[in-house]
């Protein structure tokens, strides 16, 4: 679900709005763009300008603050201060002291002090090209920020909806954790756990529509002995967004349970996740996949659907599909809830009727 993005800057007109106010470098950006890529809130922000004068050059009519690349420099150094411990006064007056002279240059790019030789410092994580929003969540996980880390979860599920946020914000922060967490031992666990907590409440906090599909539902589950549940709550959450009936079973379904809650749901789609190899069970897909449902005479079977790398990228069994990533997997699943006669045209109905598995 990773891939390589550009990285955006809020658009300035090119002039000033009044004939009087500064003409501003065109690459400044906004309190709440420079918030999003440091992974803090622009109340931080404006507290800092307050107690410390770690503010922005200039102002636009001297009233919206707009951050040069010079100004981004400082206040990157301070975040990496402070999450190492340092007293936020001393990380102010060592990020002014620091901070490169004069030049427009692009705040996507802007210099680092000799100093801190790696963007985000030792602790950094390793991100590649990804967007703003991006480095901003990983910063506040990073210093275990557990308010920041919601509100940049928010704003991005709500500026960008659900799929784009989760494929180019979340996922890839979530990877580098996890590539981290990989390469320093035991470190940055407790990263990974806090992040990991709060995206999974941000999922359960997108509301479904109020008006549900009449269908049969989609049944999702991790494969048995697999933990990972974070991909198959974000693909809970857009489908109940789009009004799809959902069951889910959360992680490491024994595949007992999995034989029983396919017969009992009767869905037209199954999802399985697995994470890593030695969760995905060959086997038990070609099982499930063979089950059918309903009553003798009309009986049914589920499109299983694998999900997750521990399928690896060979040919899928009969009666299965593979699925790579939340925006391409929504297409495969709406094609497989599509009614196959007249007498299954799906209707719409309110919310005090319900859903029909």
């Amino acid at each position: 679900m990773t891939s390589s993005y550009r990285e955006r800057v809020d658009p300035v007109p090119p002039h000033p709005p009044q004939d009087h106010a500064p003409e501003l470098p065109a690459a400044a950006l906004s309190t709440g763009a420079v918030a999003r890529r440091l992974g803090v809130s622009p109340t931080t922000l404006r507290s800092w300008e307050r107690r410390y004068a770690i503010g922005p050059a200039t102002r636009e009519d001297g009233r919206h603050r707009r951050w040069t690349a010079q100004d981004i420099a400082r206040l990157e150094l301070m975040c990496r201060l402070t999450a190492q411990g340092v007293p936020p006064s001393e990380a102010a007056r060592a990020a002014v002291g620091a901070a490169p002279a004069g030049g427009d240059a692009d705040p996507e790019s802007a210099a680092v002090p000799e100093t801190t030789a790696a963007p985000g410092g030792p602790n950094a994580l390793p991100l590649g090209e990804v967007r703003p929003e991006c480095r901003g969540l990983a910063r506040a996980a990073v210093r275990l920020d557990a308010p920041a880390v919601e509100q940049l979860l928010e704003a991005a599920v709500a500026e960008h909806g659900l799929v784009t946020a989760w494929e180019e914000i979340i996922a890839p922060t979530l990877h580098a954790v996890g590539r981290k967490w990989a390469s320093a031992g035991e470190r940055y666990v407790e990263v990974e756990h806090l992040l990991s907590w709060h995206v999974s409440c941000a999922l359960r906090r997108v509301r479904p529509a109020a008006e549900q599909l009449r269908s049969s539902p989609v049944l999702l589950a991790c494969a048995p002995g697999e933990q990972h549940t974070l991909p198959m709550e974000a693909l809970a959450a857009v489908l109940g967004e789009r009004g799809l009936p959902v069951r889910m079973f959360g992680a490491a379904l024994p595949a007992e349970a999995l034989h029983e809650a396919v017969r009992r749901t009767g869905p037209r789609a199954a999802v399985l996740w697995s994470q890593s190899r030695s969760t995905a069970d060959r086997p038990l897909a070609r099982s499930v996949a063979a089950i059918e449902w309903g009553l003798r005479g009309a009986r049914g079977h589920s499109a299983l659907l694998l999900a997750g790398p521990g399928w690896g990228t060979g040919s899928p069994d009969p009666r299965t599909e593979r699925l790579f990533g939340l925006r391409s997997g929504l297409t495969v699943i709406e094609n497989a809830l599509r009614p196959t006669d007249h007498a299954e045209q799906a209707t719409r109905t309110g919310p005090a009727t319900g859903t029909r598995a």
